[in-house]
């Protein structure tokens, strides 16, 4: 009897074991490859090796709703999406190419007629240098987190201009990062001298992210969710320090709040990910913004802005899916 006591025990434990955690990768739409799965997915596979596209879940699989309630709005300036859906918003309309794609082609128009691309990817739209801009992301998360969340976004970055010229192979010339000192040449860097910043720090975009409630947000006893709040970064790298047990948090040389300052600029590279580690919110712990925070559940939704100062150095390309979600999530199943 013993025996077959500690069968059962083991098995109960390695039951708990298999359900487990995975890694999961979320964008604006359902996160599922096309073709991959069951349903509609709408993930580019251009963006994603076969190594990501099995993290890249079919949330309908999941009830994880693409359209929940009317948050977000449609507005002026919302691009993909609808109303309660994952949505991509910019200033600038989607009207460019997927400039990191070096074997896009051209199609000279004829008279009055535009020239038209064909080109692997999603089409863009565009910030250029001494211009403000933003670009936003509504993200559900398809997973309970279980840590902590990256929250990577890859955009193309040239230098100014120069796509006009050079066209598809303006990446494999002129690729840029932002807040970069240009050259008064074309396609060129500025060299600096010793003890001068080589990036210039006011050109460099910044990052607001925040938690909304979905659908199974826990509720009070007269119905209501949690409010929002801004997420909270771990600076990278850092000595992750966190902060004494029932403390406020407050910013630090290893926490950020991502509220849109200064503190939180950010320097990406032509088509290269730059990723942010957001710390795994905690029900009831407050945060440097005097917000408090609530424990994540599937649904949620993750609202990341981009803003680009007027003072940008560069040509900024962003889409649809520049922006997406990643990390270890309970598996639902």
């Amino acid at each position: 009897m013993k025996w077959l006591i500690g069968c059962l025990l083991a098995l109960v434990m390695v039951s708990a074991a298999f359900a487990g955690e995975d890694p999961y990768i979320a964008i604006v739409g359902n996160d599922a490859v096309t073709g991959i799965g069951l349903g509609n997915g709408v993930a580019n596979p251009f963006y994603f090796s076969q190594k990501h596209q099995q993290f890249l879940y079919d949330q309908d699989l999941f009830n994880v709703p693409v359209h929940y309630g009317s948050f977000p709005p449609v507005t002026p300036q919302t691009r993909v999406g609808g109303t309660g859906d994952e949505q991509f918003r910019s200033n600038s309309p989607i009207n460019q190419p997927e400039i990191c794609d070096s074997n896009g082609t051209v199609i000279e128009g004829v008279g009055n007629d535009p020239d038209t691309f064909t080109f692997f990817g999603e089409p863009n739209a565009v910030v250029r240098k001494q211009n403000a801009g933003y670009f936003e992301w509504f993200i559900r998360l398809p997973k309970k987190p279980s840590g902590e969340i990256n929250i990577c976004i890859q955009c193309g970055v040239l230098k100014p201009n120069t796509f006009a010229f050079e066209q598809f192979d303006a990446i494999d010339l002129c690729a840029a990062e932002t807040g970069e000192r240009i050259g008064t040449g074309f396609c060129t860097r500025d060299q600096v001298a010793p003890g001068v910043n080589p990036i210039v720090a006011g050109a460099l975009p910044t990052i607001t992210a925040i938690a909304y409630p979905g659908p199974y947000a826990l509720t009070n006893a007269a119905g209501a969710t949690w409010a929002p709040f801004n997420l909270t970064a771990f600076r990278n790298p850092s000595a992750y320090s966190g902060e004494s047990v029932g403390q406020p948090m407050t910013n630090t040389q290893s926490l950020q709040v991502l509220n849109g300052n200064a503190d939180t600029r950010v320097l990406l590279k032509a088509c290269m990910d730059k990723c942010i580690v957001a710390k795994i919110p905690v029900t009831g712990q407050t945060n440097a913004a005097a917000q408090t925070e609530n424990d994540l559940e599937p649904g949620d939704l993750i609202y990341v802005r981009m803003d680009v100062p007027i003072s940008n150095t560069v040509d900024l390309y962003c889409h649809s899916q520049s922006a997406r979600l990643g990390g270890v999530g309970e598996a639902p199943f």
